[in-house]
């Protein structure tokens, strides 16, 4: 028992790191798409920390869907993604999109780009410790590295999915907004059922092909941030 705890000490510290540094980075990328007015670091923080505490609420969620659905079913699938992106766009708009802070359309996509990151901490920080309870150093090194540039950023481009559809309705009407977000969350809900049913459905052939269309997803979404921060470029 001793030796247990010894050994779960540290790996908890690794994985807490390899999990939240990498996270990060990526959040440091995306906050210097919005540099003409950044948010207030506050809102940040708490939209990054309850998209972490989202992790804790919706894995006994996910245990519970495993009982009606077949393992690997494509309704299984569905479930696990439209938890995750339910509650990631929870986290956004309790830490972000609900407080007038919101008061640009480039603002949608930041606050869930950082939820979904909080997110992605704290689930990769969950990868990375069963091997490092083991002592599979390279098992962990290979889950942070998979885990880095395809899990995070299929998070981030599933909740910038959202964002944008937010952000492009900004100016119209209430009633616009709303169907604007539930579109956004389907098209992100049918991107996140649709990458775990190739990775899980069809093994490791569909790996690269799957990351590399991620990749595409996430310059396509460069693009349209590009296009969102437009208007604000004449006054900035």
């Amino acid at each position: 028992a001793y030796n247990g705890l010894s050994m779960a000490n540290p790996a908890i510290l690794i994985a807490a790191l390899g999990g939240i540094l990498p996270a990060l980075l990526w959040l440091a990328f995306w906050l210097l798409e919005d540099r003409c007015q950044p948010e207030p670091k506050r809102y940040i923080f708490l939209s990054f920390i309850l998209g972490m505490m989202a992790v804790p609420l919706v894995l006994p969620l996910e245990r519970q869907a495993m009982q009606y659905f077949a393992e690997g079913s494509l309704l299984l699938l569905f479930a696990w993604a439209l938890l995750e992106e339910g509650f990631k766009f929870i986290a956004a708009y309790l830490g972000g999109l609900r407080w007038a802070a919101f008061d640009e359309p480039l603002d949608a996509m930041i606050y869930l780009v950082t939820a979904a990151l909080g997110f992605s901490a704290l689930e990769n920080a969950l990868f990375l410790f069963s091997p490092l309870m083991h002592g599979e150093v390279l098992r962990t090194i290979v889950t942070g590295d998979l885990r880095f540039i395809g899990a995070s950023l299929l998070h981030t481009l599933a909740s910038a999915t959202i964002g944008i559809s937010i952000a492009l309705s900004y100016a119209k009407p209430a009633a616009v907004r709303r169907w604007a977000a539930v579109g956004g969350v389907i098209l992100a809900v049918a991107l996140h059922t649709l990458f775990n049913f190739f990775i899980l459905g069809m093994g490791g052939d569909a790996t690269f092909w799957v990351f590399l269309c991620i990749w595409f997803g996430i310059i396509a979404t460069l693009l349209m941030v590009e296009r969102i921060k437009q208007p604000e470029r004449d006054y900035c």
